[in-house]
């Protein structure tokens, strides 16, 4: 054979290639191609979603969570594990949470009650509080101590009949403010038996299903041949509505939240510089069809779901901020009405999104049963809440924390209608009533929500610039190969639409499998 001659059929053999890779590169990624359409229980479709949060929602929540008034979180993360002995803390360095200084809180935050979100409202709290005092002195001056907090602790448990989420009490000397923007949610390393126990405790403790249904990926389920979960679906869709949203909502959170660690990993870290970014092999690892036998796609479904969820509730409860009482206090007058403005334009936006998830077809039946229903709902969420106290990294529990928080607000809003609807304009309402604890939590979670999904499509691109690289079995960026051969042999820009077509993109790959390559001797140009 001739020095630098194929062999028969390298021709032929080099075509096919050709051919394969340029119809993998115009086919949509597999989790793009099983992530769309309507979703379940609601009648809103995905590519929806993805326009109203890439062009209205995310780049303004994005922006209010910079603001001083949601930036800044109170949280105890030294409350003990309710349910079990705690294996101890995470000692990995990325697990640390760093609290704010008491000099970096705004004024109008730190001193005041945990209902504060306004000047007027803060000073009315101080003559309620002032008024209870007195009262509980005039009831009898042999009342001891005990019998007092006694007391104040039936008045705190009235109010939190309506709570579908276990709050701390920011009085705590272990509750301390955390700057959300220093401490951003990302993956820490946290995993194995103590971050199983956690999650496994959610779904099989308090997600409405018996010990004999197992769900998919469950490393306690028994071998079930190819059932790959399908009898774990056939028996959710035999569920009532609520009990079916229960859980998306849970599968939802616990997506979100992988997402977040998938965008936000630990690629290395060079002189004790660490580098963050997408890890495109974590995201398949957790969402890929194949590698989750399906399961990944009904996952990110759940998102999409949750997202519905509390896009409603912020819609909902519009009418409550946007009375003249509420001016998200911080001290800054001038920075607070920017940030009012600013939240009360997100709620227009909310407000006139065209495919709102229905809440009033839950808990539609009979009334006895109905509130029997909703009591236990709120129980189980509420369950889930405490749960978080048992998270051992403290990044992991205070991110949590807050997005369960958020989603257990949003909860009570979506079921308090006819409380908002009666809200006085000028003073605080006793039917309904939201702390700033509870509102920072509301924002942030929807705003980790929006970052998701936006982050789900910047995987997307990913996936689809990376195709498998048949020759070193790794991935190579196919649509990077023709891209920067189109800008350095005929001047043409990735986006250019003469790209995009199906002769030009042929030609290019041509012109690198039986020219470029065969000089280089690689089929994959990194």
């Amino acid at each position: 054979m001739r020095p630098g001659a194929r062999p028969a059929g390298a021709g032929q053999g080099a075509a096919a290639a050709a051919q394969l890779l340029l119809t993998l590169s115009f086919l949509p990624s597999v989790v793009e191609a099983q992530v769309t359409g309507v979703l379940d229980d609601c009648l809103c479709d995905i590519d929806s979603i993805d326009n109203f949060n890439t062009f209205k929602i995310f780049p303004k929540i994005k922006k209010l969570q910079e603001r001083d008034y949601f930036r800044y979180y109170k949280v105890n993360l030294k409350r003990p594990c309710p349910f079990w002995a705690e294996d101890g803390h995470c000692s990995i360095k990325d697990c640390h949470v760093e609290p704010c200084p008491e000099s970096k809180i705004p004024v109008g935050i730190k001193a005041g009650s945990s209902n504060k979100y306004s000047k007027v409202a803060n000073n009315t709290k101080e003559l309620e509080d002032c008024e209870q005092a007195n009262k509980l002195g005039a009831i009898n001056s042999t009342l001891s101590n005990q019998s007092k907090e006694a007391f104040i602790d039936w008045a705190r448990y009235d109010d939190s009949q309506d709570h579908f989420c276990e709050l701390d009490d920011e009085r705590s000397p272990a509750a301390q403010y955390v700057d959300l923007l220093l401490n951003p949610e990302r993956y820490t390393g946290y995993k194995g038996s103590s971050a199983w126990r956690v999650w496994n405790s959610i779904y099989e403790e308090n997600c409405f299903k018996p010990r004999s249904v197992y769900r998919p990926l469950n490393p306690l389920a028994p071998s079930r041949g190819k059932d790959d979960g399908e009898s774990f679906y056939t028996w959710l869709e035999g569920l009532c509505l609520e009990k079916r949203v229960f859980y998306k909502l849970i599968s939802g959170l616990h997506a979100s939240i992988n997402l977040h660690l998938c965008a936000n990993y630990l690629l290395e870290e060079t002189w004790g510089k660490p580098s963050w970014g997408p890890n495109m092999k974590e995201f398949k690892r957790r969402f890929d069809p194949v590698e989750t036998k399906g399961e990944g796609p009904r996952r990110l479904k759940n998102l999409y779901f949750l997202y519905l969820i509390e896009l409603r509730a912020l819609s909902k409860v519009a009418p409550y901020f946007e009375r003249s009482i509420v001016d998200l206090y911080t001290g800054n007058v001038e920075e607070d009405a920017d940030t009012k403005t600013l939240l009360l334009n997100i709620f227009q936006d909310t407000k006139s999104f065209p495919m709102h998830f229905d809440e009033k077809s839950m808990f539609a039946g009979d009334k006895k049963g109905a509130k029997s229903l909703k009591e236990e709902f709120r129980l189980h969420f509420k369950n889930i809440s405490r749960i978080m106290d048992c998270v051992g990294c403290d990044k992991c529990r205070l991110w949590g924390k807050l997005q369960t928080q958020g989603l257990g607000t949003a909860l009570k809003i979506l079921f308090s209608e006819k409380e908002i609807q009666k809200l006085p304009e000028n003073s605080p309402s006793k039917g309904f009533q939201l702390t700033r604890q509870e509102i920072v939590a509301l924002l942030n979670a929807f705003g980790r929500l929006s970052t998701s999904i936006r982050e789900l499509q910047n995987f997307k691109v990913l996936l689809q610039h990376s195709r498998p690289c048949f020759w070193k079995g790794e991935y190579c960026r196919l649509h990077w190969l023709p891209s920067q051969i189109a800008r350095v042999c005929c001047g043409l820009a990735p986006e250019d639409p003469l790209l995009r077509t199906s002769t030009v993109y042929l030609f290019l790959l041509t012109l690198h499998f039986f020219v470029l390559a065969p000089i280089l001797g690689n089929f994959c140009l990194l």
